[in-house]
């Protein structure tokens, strides 16, 4: 019996020192900004300041252009999903991209309102301290579900609409990137706050493309320490713990010529979500890719950015 006891106590007290390792190893505080710009903020990054928030930003191409490009990304991810997109651009267009509050180096909104309206009203307020009036909007994913609203909200600004992969209807998910399901449990989200093991961050991006394969040491190296960027993890849970609704019923009162474009692969939002969108505004242009996923405009900058060109120089008057 004693014997018995003492082995139990041995066993018990491996699994607390396994434990104890598990955390020690996979400890990650948050890190400051400047901890991270040196990496992830390199030129021509800049920073402004918009409702009380110093916005990482870039905006390249020629400074004439009468309509700029405006890119917003999706939940999680940053400026630098639209890298492939804005080297094809800047070129011949002015192509402006910011990290959105609660993201990014942007991080947390000062009174943690990450709803659409908001979200509607930061994209006003960085055109607005940049002097632009008018803007063609692409946004992917969450930046979608703040794209279509912009453009409804503020009818005036946005020329030309592109939703790639957008929110916006209710949908059912067929795989939803272990991230996100961490961050929708209050046990497991603080837990998340100062401990994050790199597999976790690595198995939520493979998730959201067509071809695992293609996701890259640097990617995730993104990903995750943008991920530890002061705040970020807390307002992740803030931001999911608030419903995006976004009038999705006025869907049908868009009016402008929009493109959506789309992975077939995406496990996040199902394709049929683009068939709706397709079906909902009249005129729009659905373009399917079939081997890519969630963020097919990251996993295949050419391919994805050259249907574009094509939409703006159609779109063209």
């Amino acid at each position: 019996m004693k014997l018995t006891i003492r082995i139990l106590g041995v066993l018990l007290l491996a699994c607390f020192v396994f434990a104890v390792a598990g955390v020690i190893a996979t400890w990650a505080p948050d890190k400051p900004v400047s901890a991270l710009a040196a990496r992830w903020a390199q030129p021509p990054s800049q920073f402004i300041e918009v409702d009380g928030m110093q916005v990482h930003l870039r905006d390249e191409g020629p400074r004439d252009d009468p309509i700029p490009i405006v890119l917003l990304h999706g939940t999680s991810a940053s400026l630098h999903t639209w890298d492939g997109w804005a080297q094809s651009l800047r070129g011949q267009r002015r192509v402006i991209r910011f990290d959105l509050p609660a993201f990014g180096l942007t991080g947390p909104h000062p009174n943690n309102d990450y709803s659409v309206a908001a979200y509607v009203r930061f994209v006003g307020g960085v055109a607005n301290k940049l002097g632009v009036k008018q803007f063609v909007l692409v946004g992917n994913s969450l930046g979608g579900q703040i794209a279509w609203a912009t453009a409804l909200a503020q009818p005036q600004r946005v020329s030309k609409l592109v939703l790639v992969d957008a929110a916006g209807y209710p949908f059912q998910s067929s795989s939803v990137p272990i991230g996100f399901r961490i961050a929708r449990v209050p046990g497991l989200r603080v837990l998340m706050e100062h401990v994050l093991p790199r597999g976790i961050v690595a198995s939520s991006v493979r998730n959201v493309y067509g071809d695992p394969e293609k996701v890259t040491s640097e990617l995730i190296d993104r990903y995750y320490d943008l991920t530890l960027r002061s705040g970020n993890r807390q307002a992740l849970a803030y931001r999911l713990d608030q419903r995006m609704s976004g009038d999705e019923a006025h869907i049908k009162d868009l009016k402008l010529p929009t493109l959506i474009l789309w992975g077939a692969k995406d496990k996040l939002i199902p394709l049929d979500n683009a068939q709706r969108f397709a079906s909902d505004i009249q005129a729009s242009k659905l373009v399917v890719f079939d081997t890519l996923g969630h963020v097919p405009h990251e996993e295949d900058a050419q391919k994805t950015v050259e249907a574009f060109k094509e939409f703006l120089a159609a779109a063209a008057p």
